[in-house]
């Protein structure tokens, strides 16, 4: 029997770490199994005990290679948290022959990079959105054109060099080679939104534990990217102190019982709490609703104004896809709607099949849900942006061969292939 490629994506999550690993064949994306593991060495995405997040790694790639029968070595590692910084830079080159190659292309995206960037930060991608030729804008694939002057437009995102040495740190220190670090939006967006969503405009608005992140889509192409440090857990927070319980049982109240909106309860609903002296009582379920929604208010509130910033430079929505875990708390989507003034809805991974993945430790079976987003999201990102190259230690000395991969695999520079093959991983006898 045939045996595609092995591809296998590490989400290091606030809340939960979870292992993905797939098969490629033809195309085709096969979930062949999945691990999961609670994430207790992280803060608002970023690393604060690296013994604990290199625990709940190999814990969640030991249930990983259980269930798809392989060895994991390498991995597609996401990455967020607040220190997570999106801008724009422009670059510009002349022509050397009659018409562009993709060497020109790599020259012209070379020079939007000079640009100065803090000691104390490095850049994570350099995404093309937008190329010009000779003052003709809007051209997504300038390779094979005739002109004089090739100009390009980017959008580069830069993280913490701290933050970023610490994740990798912990990959390594589990015995994992990490093949690249990508964005979480971005990489959610893979898995969730759609090609014509992407064209006419659309926010995708990840809501994780500890942070929400927001990528900005339009006419085909990332135009903006942002991180809320504010997620899921701040509502399972406020539960906790408001009905003084603990945070295991706050999390069961909020997922069973919370609600964003308080008018969407019915005020004679009564649900069964459990304090820290173990003892059950009995309230009403309308209280849960009160004290969560000022907080997914705020949240609302913080992703208007980001949107409205990206609005300003005439981007106009429309729509806006909510996805990751927190996005499952009920009413959450009618809240965003009404205050976005957009139409919302909840995003679910697509384009994969799943075979049976043996049900052990509360792991899901289904991975059709938007807590998964994120880590199918770095398998497609995989399989799309296939490379050899492992990073070793110190991942930047690579970042300009990253560009290039950025644009084969954004807007594949007419048929020229910039990316090298799909990485596999050793199969277990």
């Amino acid at each position: 029997m045939r045996r595609g490629s092995i591809i296998a994506g590490l989400d290091v999550g606030t809340t939960k770490i979870c292992a993905l690993v797939a098969e490629v064949l033809d195309n085709k994306i096969n979930i062949l199994g999945m691990g999961s593991a609670p994430s207790t060495g992280l803060r608002k995405g970023v690393v604060i005990n690296i013994e604990s997040t290199v625990d709940s790694i190999k814990k969640a790639v030991a249930m990983a290679e259980t269930a798809a029968g392989v060895e994991i070595r390498s991995v597609y590692v996401g990455i967020a948290g607040g220190h997570i910084k999106g801008f724009e830079s422009y670059g510009a080159v002349g022509i050397r022959g009659k018409e562009v190659r993709p060497q020109d292309v790599e020259r012209a995206i070379d020079s939007a990079s000079v640009v100065y960037v803090p000691l104390d930060r490095e850049v994570l991608h350099v995404i093309p959105t937008e190329f010009m030729l000779d003052g003709q804008d809007g051209i997504k694939d300038p390779v094979g054109m005739s002109g004089v002057r090739l100009e390009v437009k980017v959008h580069i995102v830069t993280g913490a060099v701290s933050s970023v040495q610490n994740l990798l740190k912990c990959c390594e220190r589990a015995g994992l080679e990490v093949i690249d670090i990508v964005l979480e939006p971005i990489a959610s967006a893979e898995a969730v939104l759609t090609g014509d969503e992407k064209d006419l405009g659309v926010a995708l608005i990840d809501i994780g534990g500890g942070t929400t992140d927001i990528a900005i889509y339009r006419d085909g192409s990332l135009r903006h990217t942002a991180v809320l440090a504010l997620g899921g857990n701040h509502f399972t927070s406020d539960i906790g102190i408001g009905l003084r319980i603990p945070v295991l049982e706050a999390e069961r109240v909020k997922k069973k019982y919370g609600c964003a909106i308080t008018g969407m309860v019915d005020g004679t609903a009564e649900m069964d709490v459990t304090g820290a002296d173990k003892q059950v009582r009995k309230i009403p379920r309308k209280y849960i609703a009160e004290i969560i929604q000022p907080r997914c208010e705020e949240l609302t509130e913080l992703i208007k104004r980001e949107i409205e910033s990206v609005s300003a430079k005439e981007l106009g929505l429309s729509g806006a896809v909510l996805t990751g875990g927190a996005s499952l708390l009920e009413g959450l989507d009618r809240l965003v709607e009404a205050d976005l003034g957009l139409s919302v809805r909840i995003g679910m991974p697509e384009g994969i099949k799943t075979k049976h993945i043996p049900h052990a430790s509360g792991i899901e079976n289904n991975l059709n849900n938007p807590m998964y987003s994120t880590g199918i999201g770095l398998i497609l990102h995989g399989s799309m942006n296939g490379s050899q190259r492992v990073f070793y230690g110190d991942m930047f000395n690579g970042i300009f061969d990253r560009m290039k991969e950025w644009v084969g695999n954004l807007f594949g520079v007419n048929g020229h292939d910039l990316r090298g093959k799909t990485v596999t991983m050793k199969q277990r006898v």
